[in-house]
């Protein structure tokens, strides 16, 4: 009738649950240390980030598959960042219907401020429990599945 499915082993199974469970720990003591440093959540960093390394604009579409927030937090989001004066939407030329999501100097500075808080937290949850070699050799393996 139907095929078995194949079980993980004990070990995929556990490295699965590791993962996640760091994941989950590491994102909860990254939001703790922007938050205690007056700083806005991590997805506000991610959005910034990736409108800054892309020349400064993206269409709403483009910010979802870099950041992967479901398009309805996206748009959520941008309206909140748009209302911060942290990006402003721009027509395209092209297409009157399209927008494009824009980075402003406002939000770039806020980008800067909020890695100087973040890269701390990085190295104290991250980089100082690990050595280099340690570090490269995680993030090979992790890689594996992107």
């Amino acid at each position: 009738m139907s095929e078995k499915m194949p079980k993980p082993s004990e070990a995929s199974t556990r490295a699965w649950t590791s993962i996640m469970r760091a994941r989950e720990r590491l994102l909860g003591a990254i939001e703790a240390d922007l938050k205690a440093a007056g700083m806005p959540p991590l997805a506000w960093y991610d959005v910034l980030w990736e409108l800054a390394r892309a020349g400064g604009r993206l269409r709403p579409y483009e910010i979802e598959e870099r950041t992967l927030l479901a398009q309805y937090n996206l748009s959520r989001l941008v309206d909140r960042l748009e209302r911060e004066g942290l990006v402003r939407r721009e027509v395209f030329a092209e297409d009157g219907r399209g927008r494009w999501v824009v980075i402003t100097e406002a939000g770039r500075q806020l980008r800067e401020c909020m890695w100087a808080v973040y890269a701390g937290s990085i190295e104290t949850h991250i980089g100082c429990k690990l050595a280099e070699n340690e570090a490269k050799t995680l993030a090979g393996l992790l890689d594996r599945f992107l």
